[in-house]
């Protein structure tokens, strides 16, 4: 990515740009899959561009993973938000999402436990363990706001069909996972204790 002379460098939208190219280079390929060398020429960079702006091809890999993981959960927050008040709309529309995602061509399962599998180092353990708390607060705002007794044990049993149907897609048959997950959810949602009249 060149910038043209006599031009002002910024930073910030390089930075930006560059976590933007290699985003769908490093899902694809996955970590190990690509080297340094090979990394910046598919991005258009130098190794001096990536190691000013990053230090490494560790930092960029960890700014590109949080980056993707605040996407994601955003992503998700809208779909449940755009599907109204109810709570069981809620849930359905993010399984509904989830679905979607697992029908594109380029899905891979899920980037953040990707990395955690190909690289089990603390920087990648905690983006990961990151992403699964925003999943984990989401989820457990649905399950509080459709009245549940304890909507933290509600909202864990939820994450883990979230992430049981993205691992089913990625590895076994993307087909109707996200469904199938969907009605499981449904049922936990119904068959799950409540308070009481919720405001």
């Amino acid at each position: 990515m060149p910038v043209p002379k006599g031009s002002t460098i910024d930073p910030e939208r390089t930075r930006a740009a560059m976590m933007e190219a290699v985003t769908p280079v490093l899902y694809e390929r996955g970590l190990d899959g690509i080297g340094v060398a090979e990394l910046c020429a598919s991005i258009g960079v130098s190794k001096e561009t990536l190691y000013r702006h990053f230090g490494s091809k560790d930092g960029l890999v960890e700014a590109m993973l949080e980056a993707r993981s605040e996407r994601v959960t955003s992503w998700l927050a809208e779909a449940a938000a755009a599907a109204g008040d109810d709570p069981r709309d809620q849930l359905a529309a993010l399984f509904d999402a989830l679905q979607q995602w697992y029908d594109d061509p380029v899905f891979r399962g899920c980037a953040m436990l990707n990395a955690a599998a190909q690289h089990h180092v603390d920087p990648v353990r905690a983006i990961t363990a990151r992403h699964l708390d925003r999943y984990l607060e989401l989820l457990t705002g649905i399950a509080r706001r459709a009245g549940a007794a304890d909507p933290h044990v509600l909202g864990r049993q939820l994450l883990m069909l979230v992430e049981g149907a993205t691992v089913v897609a990625a590895h076994h048959d993307p087909a109707a996972a996200g469904e199938h997950a969907r009605q499981a959810a449904l049922t936990l949602l119904s068959a799950a204790p409540r308070t009481g009249p919720q405001d």
